[in-house]
């Protein structure tokens, strides 16, 4: 965790939140790492105070827990917990799209074309971890163009509690594969603005992702156990 840390001010707190955030987004420290509150609060050049009112906003956001016995800590889903999320963010997405495609204009076509370039030549590399960094990109492309601000804050707000898991990394090269088929559609039916097309190839989408979710490993510390509630 600290390894990953940028500290570009020491003894200016107002970083701290967005680094501690930046640092679990990007999947660089895995669910139930630690978060030492007195050596962030070293690197930082701050008391403790600072540092916990951030990790106090991280937990208030699911992307961090904290337990009497262990401290803070990346927070760590249970399966049911991941799908769960998974159906919310399915669910946003979906209620954005029609005005997305119906209100996109040249440059916001353009930008969608752009990232799913990217998303392409990470299935040639087999580059999982670019995939899923893309994938992101791609479905907030799709998004966006809504100017639904407020629902735009919510789907970004439960993507992210999903992001510790990392979830395009973890599956088969198949099934990026075949969720990039899903992509395709989704593509095409936005640039011709064909708003029915468009949410039956999210609805093909969603689907799919809720099988391949299905087959991540229950076994490698990466979700929990779904006896153990998350913490808060």
């Amino acid at each position: 965790m600290l390894a990953r840390l940028v500290v570009d001010q020491p003894g200016r707190p107002q970083g701290i939140l967005g680094e501690l955030r930046r640092v679990i987004l990007d999947g660089a420290v895995p669910p139930t790492t630690v978060i030492p509150l007195r050596e962030v609060s070293e690197l930082f050049g701050v008391s403790h105070i600072p540092v916990r009112e951030a990790l106090k906003t991280l937990i208030g956001e699911g992307l961090v827990t904290h337990r009497q016995q262990h401290g803070y800590q990346v927070a760590q889903l249970t399966v049911q917990e991941l799908r769960e999320m998974y159906i919310v963010r399915d669910t946003l997405e979906t209620a954005s799209l029609a005005a997305a495609a119906l209100a996109a204009d040249d440059d916001d076509r353009d930008h969608l074309r752009e990232v799913n370039d990217l998303l392409e030549r990470a299935i040639l590399n087999d580059d999982p971890v670019a995939y899923h960094r893309q994938s992101r990109r791609f479905h907030v492309a799709l998004t966006r163009p809504s100017r639904m601000h407020r629902l735009l804050h919510m789907l970004e707000t439960a993507w992210n509690v999903t992001e510790p898991v990392q979830s395009m990394v973890h599956i088969d090269r198949s099934d990026r594969e075949s969720l990039h088929t899903d992509h395709l559609l989704l593509l095409e039916a936005f640039l011709a603005r064909d708003v029915d097309a468009l949410l039956a190839a999210a609805d093909l989408h969603h689907r799919r992702l809720e099988s391949v979710i299905a087959t991540l490993p229950t076994d490698t510390g990466l979700l929990a156990p779904e006896h153990i509630s998350s913490p808060q």
